[in-house]
């Protein structure tokens, strides 16, 4: 399935989740973005959130969903999906049972490994595991995230039977905004997608080239920020909890920057 422009993110919407997700997909929203991680993510009620959109005649066919594996450094130790004793096949696959559980579904759009573990050789079991699911048919595409080294990505890559084919970072200048990454991503058809856009880069969403665009097309920063992360072949996460800014954010499509605009952006990513 294709990945859609932009994918609602649930972290952090705690009970919340339920209402946020069917808001998001009622408004439009056609990919929802989680993880099998309790500490930050309540993937039970996007579940929930799944059933109640699907009530209302939303098909599942036309949902994009994606969850991840989190390895125990990302867990909260005490609410895990699997046990610490566990080989990390056993892990994986623990993870992979309860996100179906979970999302009510035999099938997940995109599974991702939440952020790489080391060395090169446990990963790769990590991956190899994934490539089961995969090859079961229980899985469209696998990725990555929270992969800020190159050397780790093209190691993931060549190694790879079936190739990631997402890879989900923080957006943002500390990371010097991934370019060599985003370059690599491009010449092997990997997706990228970002987290954090707006939340990460205040000071891009106040400049004046943003200020210029804001007053010109008559749309907010988010929207402008959003429109140009598709130009660069970026497909965003957003977390909104307001149903004014999902309405609002769900219309990028409906207007285009000219390419000295994009490129005036681009020159704010140093």
């Amino acid at each position: 399935m294709k990945i859609p422009n932009m994918i609602y993110g649930t972290a952090w919407k705690k009970e919340n989740t339920t209402d946020l997700v069917f808001e998001a997909l009622k408004q439009g929203f056609k990919g929802i973005d989680t993880a099998c991680q309790p500490k930050h993510y309540r993937e039970d009620l996007v579940g929930q959130g799944l059933l109640k959109a699907y009530e209302i005649g939303i098909k599942r066919e036309d949902i994009f969903i994606q969850t991840k594996f989190t390895p125990i450094d990302g867990q909260d130790q005490s609410n895990m999906p699997y046990l610490q004793s566990d080989e990390i096949e056993v892990q994986v696959e623990k993870s992979f049972e309860t996100s179906k559980k979970n999302l009510k579904t035999n099938f997940i759009d995109a599974y991702i490994l939440h952020s790489p573990v080391y060395p090169g050789s446990k990963l790769q079991r990590v991956w190899q595991k994934m490539e089961e699911f995969y090859d079961k048919k229980e899985v469209g595409a696998l990725g990555i995230s929270n992969c800020y080294d190159l050397d780790t990505l093209k190691f993931l890559y060549e190694n790879a039977k079936i190739k990631p084919s997402i890879i989900q970072n923080r957006f943002y200048a500390q990371s010097g905004y991934d370019k060599e990454i985003r370059v690599f991503c491009k010449q092997n058809n990997i997706t990228y997608e970002s987290f954090w856009s707006l939340s990460a880069n205040p000071d891009i969403l106040i400049s004046e080239v943003l200020q210029n665009l804001i007053n010109k097309y008559q749309r907010s920063a988010a929207e402008i920020f959003y429109r140009f992360l598709n130009y660069i072949e970026i497909v965003p996460l957003n977390g909104t909890t307001s149903k004014k800014h999902m309405m609002e954010d769900l219309k990028i499509g409906e207007f285009e920057l000219l390419d000295r605009e994009i490129e005036e952006i681009t020159q704010l990513l140093h």
